[in-house]
């Protein structure tokens, strides 16, 4: 299952798959055949070429780094192009598709970006992480059935405490997991509502009005889940509440089950030297650890590195100094004020900047409208790179 933003590009669900488009790309671009605003021939085209994408054929098309703007427009930019062009080659005349006119058309990374991000949230959550909650719960309660006459010490900050039975203490981690799995549905919920439609800023120009809720009932259709148009787009697209909701679910939940690994793990320690009264079964001797650590380590070396290369190469390279500006503003700072304080004195000078705070005019105006400097002076005086040099002033 690949998660459709729009005609459109999606999130693979494999853990480092490629950004693709999703069979029911076709959904936005059929719609908008439906609209009458898209060629039939054009839209049956996008729709094969997104099918294409999905199958992995067009992957190293791929090739954007996800270090991108905050929007996504690049990698929504760069599946448009890719879906145009294979389009063109599929309808076989000469034709050209365009990537913003009929790819895009209708849609906004500002508006696809968020809805791909809810679609393939929640049928992760649906998908992957409900029936994997639901067997450990299972699990665990027929495991308290079975030991529910096993008597054991209760422990209470891994002191003795009063008797309990072990099938007493797995109940409690079965309802441990019961309620993770109530709070991951209701999760999934707040996913339910979708940008699309909002295009740009959440006004939805240049879409049609039926556009949106064509596409979500197909996606709807596509993952068996209910979606529905955001009843405010400027919500929809100004906040991500709802993704701020899963994660927080999902924190309790990791919290949860980390406890009742490391219950677990305590009780099963030994042989010889812990509590060991329950035994696990053998997967691997050692600890798993070193994998999970080299994993983590490369992973964030990587993810470090890709980000300090955009950064050097798409931002900081690339920067030039607005010199006018920068001349504009330091004329309107107050604290210019402090160049004259050798020659007014640290009263008067202050006097002046707070009449420049007042009347909105620079230091140099407020002391050639009172006379106090001549102008040539004055010039020297603000010229205040030595007030930028500190002790290096006068070294050379």
């Amino acid at each position: 299952m690949k998660y459709v933003c729009q005609q459109g590009f999606s999130m693979d669900r494999r853990p480092n798959g490629p950004w693709r488009t999703f069979p029911s790309a076709a959904s936005g671009s059929l719609a908008n055949k439906e609209l009458g605003l898209l060629d039939s021939s054009v839209a049956e085209a996008i729709a094969t070429a997104a099918q294409e994408v999905v199958e992995g054929r067009w992957d190293g098309e791929f090739v954007l780094d996800v270090y991108q703007t905050g929007s996504g427009t690049s990698t929504n930019m760069n599946a448009n192009e890719v879906l145009a062009r294979r389009a063109g080659e599929i309808l076989g005349d000469g034709s050209h598709v365009h990537p913003n006119d009929e790819v895009n058309l209708g849609q906004s990374s500002n508006d696809v970006f968020p809805t791909a991000m809810y679609v393939a949230a929640r049928d992760l959550l649906v998908s992957d992480l409900l029936p994997v909650l639901e067997a450990l719960q299972l699990a665990l309660e027929e495991k308290a059935h079975a030991f529910d006459d096993v008597l054991k010490s209760g422990r209470t900050h891994l002191m003795d405490a009063t008797p309990v039975r072990l099938g007493q203490e797995f109940g409690g981690w079965a309802r441990q997991v019961e309620l993770s799995v109530q709070r991951v549905r209701q999760a999934s919920d707040e996913l339910a509502e979708l940008a699309l439609g909002g295009t740009a800023t959440g006004t939805g120009i240049n879409t049609h009005p039926e556009f949106a809720s064509k596409v979500i009932r197909s996606l709807s259709t596509e993952t068996g889940l209910d979606f529905v148009e955001a009843s405010n787009h400027f919500e929809a697209q100004g906040a991500k509440d709802g993704a701020v909701a899963v994660s927080g679910a999902l924190n309790t939940v990791a919290v949860s089950l980390m406890k009742v690994a490391d219950d677990i793990r305590l009780l099963a320690s030994g042989p010889t030297s812990g509590l060991y009264e329950i035994t696990l079964p053998s997967v691997q001797p050692g600890s798993s650890i070193m994998p999970v650590l080299a994993h983590s380590l490369l992973e964030s070396i990587s993810l470090l590195a890709g980000g300090c290369s955009a950064f050097t190469s798409k931002c900081v390279q690339g920067i030039e100094a607005n010199v006018a500006r920068c001349r504009e503003l330091l004329e309107l700072n107050p604290a210019m004020a402090t160049a004259l304080n050798p020659r007014l004195g640290y009263d008067l000078a202050s006097e002046i900047a707070k009449e420049a705070t007042e009347t909105g005019e620079s230091i140099r105006r407020v002391v050639l409208r009172r006379g106090l400097i001549p102008g040539k002076e004055l010039d020297e005086l603000l010229d205040v790179r030595g007030l930028t040099e500190g002790g290096e002033a006068g070294k050379d």
